[in-house]
């Protein structure tokens, strides 16, 4: 997974961040990832993101161009931003396996850290794993419609989902194809082979 850049958040993150830091607050937190309610229509949600939440916080770090961008901002002050240099995520995190059902008020994943870090993270956490359990979600309940019918990933394709990752749903909701190679080629053991080109749905427009 590509690194994703910290000021993907909230900026009161950052402020709130700045405020811990002026105090001395970095006690442990503990933060908790879950939903209230479920969704109109559904009875069970499907737990899915840990794989991109754990290799965002393993790569968390500011780069200098944006730890430049903070102290010209004129939001922050110096000793903050120095401080920044060397901020990484030491803490633990314990989640529910990939896969798993889970319902409304039931924590998916638990984070355990130094308040300034469970602080700045919560952010993209919730981005991911929102995401991903949205898509999962969605995969598992038309498996579940069609429990003996062969499914064609067509989420994954680049037109219609926010992003490639989400071709991985597919071993994690049991689809048979995809329709994306790049899917293909990195989940070859998932995925039975790529859809067929006469696929009514896959085929170009222009194509006559």
């Amino acid at each position: 997974m590509e690194r994703t850049s910290p000021l993907l958040t909230d900026l009161y993150q950052l402020t709130m961040l700045q405020a811990y830091f002026d105090q001395g607050m970095t006690d442990t937190a503990v933060f908790e990832f879950f939903v209230r309610k479920l969704p109109p229509g559904r009875n069970f949600l499907m737990a899915a993101g840990l794989e991109q939440v754990l290799s965002y916080l393993e790569q968390l770090q500011f780069s200098e161009q944006e730890l430049d961008w903070l102290a010209a901002c004129g939001r922050f002050s110096g000793r903050f931003v120095d401080w920044l240099h060397n901020f990484r995520f030491t803490g633990d995190v314990h989640a529910m396996p990939e896969g798993s059902i889970f319902f409304a008020d039931e924590p998916i994943l638990r984070v355990t850290a130094p308040l300034p870090q469970a602080q700045l993270i919560e952010t993209r956490v919730i981005n991911l794993l929102q995401c991903q359990t949205m898509v999962a979600s969605k995969a598992a309940r038309v498996r579940l419609a069609a429990p003996y019918k062969l499914l064609v990933d067509l989420a994954c394709g680049a037109r219609m989902a926010p992003k490639p990752a989400c071709c991985r749903h597919g071993p994690v909701t049991w689809r048979d194809l995809t329709a994306a190679p790049t899917c293909w080629r990195r989940w070859n053991g998932a995925f039975r082979s790529l859809a067929p080109w006469p696929t009514p749905s896959l085929r170009p427009t222009t194509w006559k």
